[in-house]
């Protein structure tokens, strides 16, 4: 499994399907990835066939992957911790990104669907895998002092109401 545990941290891989159609870089990348997590599970012991995996095999690749990742993640420990761009090298270990993660679900809960899964049992769309994504990133920010905070969706009424002179918003009537 080293291989192809590396082909996907490094996105190596061919663009041509066994049919000689040559595919878009998404599609050969959700190719690759699907076949990269089947090849986790066969090497799983006892091996785990993909009509049984769910969100805890899921879990478990994403951090067997974090071996190849090339984001470092600074410990709270660490006097780097929150520094979004710190003055020297230090010993916390590299990561993957979560944009690389949460990119890399997108793809494998489409080929699962498209495998032959259905939706209610897709163990990439489960909650566990959200909730982990949402504090992978979390995490990462915190780590490198980024804030990530929800935008707040704004109404018509109050957009409309503000009479702020400062603001930079133009209204067309």
């Amino acid at each position: 499994m080293s291989s192809s545990g590396k082909d996907f941290a490094e996105g190596g891989g061919s663009s041509t399907s066994p049919q000689g159609i040559t595919l878009s870089r998404y599609e050969s990348q959700k190719r690759r990835d699907w076949n990269t997590f089947g090849q986790y599970l066969n090497n799983l012991r006892p091996p785990v066939p993909i009509s049984q995996c769910n969100s805890n095999h899921v879990l478990e690749f994403l951090r067997y992957l974090d071996q190849f990742g090339k984001t470092k993640v600074h410990l709270q420990g660490c006097m780097f911790y929150g520094q979004p761009e710190p003055p020297a090298p230090c010993t916390c270990p590299l990561r993957q990104a979560w944009g690389s993660l949460d990119a890399l679900i997108g793809r494998l809960r489409a080929a699962y669907e498209e495998n032959g899964g259905t939706p209610e049992t897709n163990p990439f769309a489960s909650g566990a895998i959200r909730v982990f994504l949402r504090e992978v990133r979390e995490c990462q920010a915190k780590a490198r002092g980024i804030p990530y905070k929800k935008k707040k969706k704004t109404t018509s009424n109050q957009s409309k109401g503000s009479d702020d002179s400062s603001s930079s918003t133009m209204h067309f009537s």
